[in-house]
């Protein structure tokens, strides 16, 4: 890979992300799955947004909400990847402070996002299991769109006061950022001035909010499985649990990689730093990714309408 003169990039408007630290003789070769790992949740999710869309038998509230965690996970997919790519197939790359900010702001605003939607998808499968006679009149249209506002509101005040924290701090030092992407607290870092404000807001506000998002979630299933073992039909109990798999297998998949990465950005100092950046470059992969297979593999209704859509259109 050809070497690059950082220095001639460097300017008061600008940073320069650099890829993975001490795998730079790598990143081709690691640009490659990233690529395929892209095209899959582009297609995944784009796929989930259209069915669920077109078809009227999935308007309902749990594809509703399917359909903002595939919107979210676009936004995810899309604020970080791409650029990733360009690091990675050509060198470190140059991106403006606002163009920073900006990355920084949709990065952290879809993790809120996804937390907030897992959240709101475990409500309804409890109300959907646990009051399955009172479902409509409980999730009405105007209901769901309070909820949304709510995320979307929620979401938006706590990541929101990041860009005023970064906004405020001088940085007169070296502008390198060694990661793929800006994040908050990496930007911080490279301030000449206290950023005591920047650590407890970037770690504690975000924290107790997913803290808070994962104790409703788990009060929801405990409740839920209570309902599922006094089902008197064996039926009924498999098919309910069938229903909540898929949403319990994304919610591990979200929640695990990012209080692994946490905890080893916190307390992990021995591990080297290019496995911690590989692990949050991972993170924003992987999820989007296996979001749609996951629901199109364990949910009745899109499995379904994608084998209608891809395989048996062409037959009619």
């Amino acid at each position: 890979m050809a070497m690059f003169n950082l220095t001639n990039f460097v300017n008061p408007g600008s940073f320069i992300l650099l890829g993975i630290p001490g795998l730079e003789h790598f990143h081709i070769w690691i640009g490659i799955p990233f690529f395929i790992i892209y095209l899959v949740a582009l297609a995944g999710n784009s796929v989930l947004l259209y069915l669920i869309s077109m078809e009227r038998s999935l308007h309902e509230p749990m594809f509703f909400f399917l359909s903002m965690l595939a919107a979210t996970d676009l936004i995810l997919s899309n604020t970080c990847v791409p650029k990733t790519f360009s690091i990675f197939w050509l060198g470190p790359q140059k991106i403006t402070f606002p163009g920073c900010l900006t990355q920084m702001f949709f990065l952290h605003y879809s993790f809120a996002m996804d937390s907030a939607t897992l959240l709101a998808m475990a409500f309804d499968r409890y109300i959907a299991i646990c009051f399955p006679l009172r479902y409509n009149t409980i999730l009405t249209r105007q209901v769901i769109t309070k909820i949304v506002m709510g995320i979307i509101s929620r979401s938006f005040c706590i990541i929101f006061p990041c860009v005023f924290l970064l906004k405020r701090l001088p940085f007169c030092q070296t502008l390198i950022i060694p990661h793929t992407y800006c994040e908050h607290i990496g930007i911080a870092q490279l301030a000449c001035a206290d950023i005591s404000i920047n650590i407890w807001y970037g770690f504690a506000v975000p924290v107790m909010t997913v803290t808070s998002d994962l104790i409703l979630i788990g009060i929801s299933y405990t409740l839920i499985l209570h309902a599922l073992f006094n089902l008197p039909s064996q039926d009924a109990r498999q098919k309910a649990l069938n229903t909540c798999g898929s949403h319990v297998c994304v919610i591990l998949i979200f929640y695990i990689p990012a209080i692994f990465s946490v905890l080893t950005h916190r307390f992990g100092h021995n591990i080297p730093h290019s496995f911690h950046i590989l692990i949050a470059n991972l993170y924003v992969a992987i999820p989007p990714a296996l979001n749609p297979i996951i629901y199109g593999v364990k949910t009745k209704q899109i499995r379904e309408k994608i084998i209608l859509l891809f395989f048996l259109k062409g037959t009619q």
